[in-house]
């Protein structure tokens, strides 16, 4: 009979750990437990992300819940000799609060994860992903065998009393694209899970697949035993090598077990999930050019009707949902529909998975009610924004979503009210602003982007985003004119209305809302050639007060030798030759360089 630890010690081992270190910290804290004979009382579990991306590698030790972050290599030998043999909590690891910098010793205390509702990422963080037995554990499966027990119709009918909707960014009500994909003639059927998270700064659908793989298997096995499919595919981007391995590794778990593959748990229904690694590309986030991707063609979107509940993949019906959408239905299967619909608002249930971004304290993932206001995210989760820098803005929906300034921080989040501001839901990416930031040059970087992923296919996406980048970029460079503000909104409103996806359609987006809340900033560029948040270059200038003391650190630090001087002397900077990049005034130690 195996001993049963006294301890258990947490690592991430998703990208964002991973990526800092923890892949060397988990084999040293084994090692180092071996040694001192502590193997079998202490065990080191490697799982999914926590949430705090940006204070990785994070160690949480049981049964105290200590929550240690930043660790390193370094840290292993003190973690085990003072906190797991001598029981002292290493202060100078602890998690501290961004606003009082007071260290938190209990995970359960930390401001970060009180307003949260972990349904979709209940595992992540707490389970190693590698390992089926430890799903199993934590309820895992429970909502298949339930599905099986029940009838198609009726699985669906519990899909559709929870309110699910559709976590990719449109908010389609999902019992009623399973039961449209049920009802579809056809002796063939699909269920696809859209894992082609592009978006920039977004990592929800990530997270998920590296830190809890079967519940997306799950979510997909009940799926496709309610709308009569046999087969599905998770389209993934090559850019999340470790999310498909252990996808990989969960296939071969569950065929293994009799959950994947023929007559699963005895019930008749048969069920296998491939995998496809997609190329990157943005546009194959769209429904109909994901599907010309899996079947080998160059992913661009096809008009609709038909849609793909009636004909998808090779033609035959085909569920499409995201990887998120999917996490929530083992949970709702087991729970049943009315306990998710208790959460959120009346026409928005349940949860909603964000990734916080930009100019915040707490960067990372998390999970909160629908309902809740910006202010709470930002403020009480994110902690705020550092340097004691203002708010300005924060995007909400990616590329094809929009910028809200200050006055809707106590903006309900609901895929309504979000519409009706100018933004939307989108999957899930949040980009925090502070007063530092130019709106004008945040709509060309959104813009940038998704012209440069448009496909080409339709001509007012093609065509009309790179006129409205062109507009933005002479404004930036100080060359805008009157007429460029009427222009780049009769342009926005056209390419909406006459795109054939939601690419096209929404990419006016950032622009249109850009222009609504901060019209004043594009003004000052045209009219007043100037960039209030000091950001476009055009409009910038770098010069040396008498603060100088002739250090020469400027002079050294500048790429391009456009400062000149003699030690102890006042140097110069030679606006011909200076690109403005602000490396002098980075270096300066007396803070004599102006930036106006």
């Amino acid at each position: 009979m195996e001993k049963l630890a006294r301890a258990h010690v947490l690592c991430c081992g998703g990208t964002g750990c991973s990526s800092s270190g923890s892949k060397e910290i988990i084999p040293a804290l084994k090692e180092k437990l071996a040694a001192r004979g502590m193997a079998d009382e202490v065990k080191v579990v490697e799982t999914g992300c926590h949430g705090l991306c940006e204070l990785g590698p994070l160690v949480i030790v049981y049964p105290e819940g200590v929550f240690y972050t930043r660790v390193q290599l370094s840290d292993v030998d003190e973690i085990v000799e003072t906190h797991l043999v001598k029981g002292r909590v290493i202060e100078r690891l602890l998690f501290r609060e961004p606003a009082t910098l007071a260290s938190v010793p209990d995970y359960d205390d930390i401001a970060f994860y009180k307003k949260q509702h972990r349904y979709a990422l209940v595992n992540c963080g707490h389970i190693n992903p590698e390992s089926m037995e430890e799903y199993i554990g934590a309820e895992g499966y429970e909502g298949l065998a339930k599905a099986l027990a029940m009838k198609p119709e009726d699985v669906i009918a519990e899909i559709k009393k929870s309110g699910l909707r559709g976590r990719g960014g449109a908010g389609f009500p999902t019992g009623n694209k399973w039961q449209f994909t049920r009802n579809a003639a056809g002796d063939k059927k699909y269920v696809v899970c859209n894992a082609d998270e592009g978006d920039p700064g977004a990592f929800m659908d990530r997270s998920v697949l590296e830190g809890d793989p079967h519940r997306v298997l799950e979510g997909m096995i009940i799926c496709g035993y309610a709308v009569g499919a046999d087969e599905g595919y998770i389209y993934c981007r090559a850019e999340y090598p470790l999310a498909i391995k252990r996808l990989q590794g969960a296939i071969k778990q569950a065929m293994e077990a009799g959950l994947l593959g023929d007559n699963i748990l005895e019930s008749g229904f048969s069920f296998t999930i491939h995998i496809k690694e997609g190329a990157g590309a943005f546009v194959c986030g769209e429904e109909t050019a994901l599907l010309g991707s899996i079947e080998g063609r160059r992913g661009m979107p096809r008009p609709r009707p038909p849609f793909p509940a009636n004909s998808g993949l090779w033609g035959k019906p085909t569920n499409i949902n995201n990887v998120e959408t999917f996490a929530n239905i083992p949970s709702i299967m087991r729970d049943g529909g009315d306990y998710f619909a208790s959460q959120g608002t009346e026409t928005s249930k349940g949860t909603k998975v964000f990734a916080l971004t930009g100019k915040i304290n707490n960067t990372g993932l998390a999970e909160v009610p629908m309902g809740i206001t910006m202010r709470e995210i930002i403020y009480d989760i994110g902690g705020g924004i550092p340097n004691g820098k203002k708010f300005k803005a924060v995007q909400i929906g990616g590329p094809s979503g929009g910028c809200l300034p200050e006055q809707l921080l106590d903006l309900a989040i609901d895929y309504e009210s979000l519409t009706k501001a100018g933004a939307m839901m989108g999957s899930g990416g949040l980009v925090v602003m502070d007063e530092t930031t130019c709106m004008v040059d945040v709509a060309r970087y959104f813009l940038n982007f998704t012209q440069d992923e448009s496909c080409g296919k339709c001509t007012p996406c093609r065509e009309g985003t790179k006129r409205m980048l062109e507009i933005l970029n002479r404004i930036c460079d100080g060359k805008g004119t009157e007429d460029d503000i009427p222009l780049l909104e009769s342009l926005a409103k056209s390419i909406k209305a006459g795109s054939l996806c939601a690419l096209g359609q929404t990419a006016p987006n950032p622009v249109l809302s850009t222009l609504n809340f901060f019209r004043h900033e594009y003004e000052a560029h045209i009219r007043d050639h100037k960039c209030p948040a000091g950001v476009c270059t055009a409009f910038v200038g770098y010069t040396i007060t008498d603060a100088c003391r002739g250090c020469g650190l400027c002079k050294k630090a500048c790429p391009v030798e456009a400062i000149s001087g003699e030690v102890k002397s006042k140097h110069v900077i030679d606006p011909e030759k200076c690109i403005k990049c602000g490396a002098c005034q980075a270096k300066c130690p007396f803070k004599a360089i102006d930036k106006g």
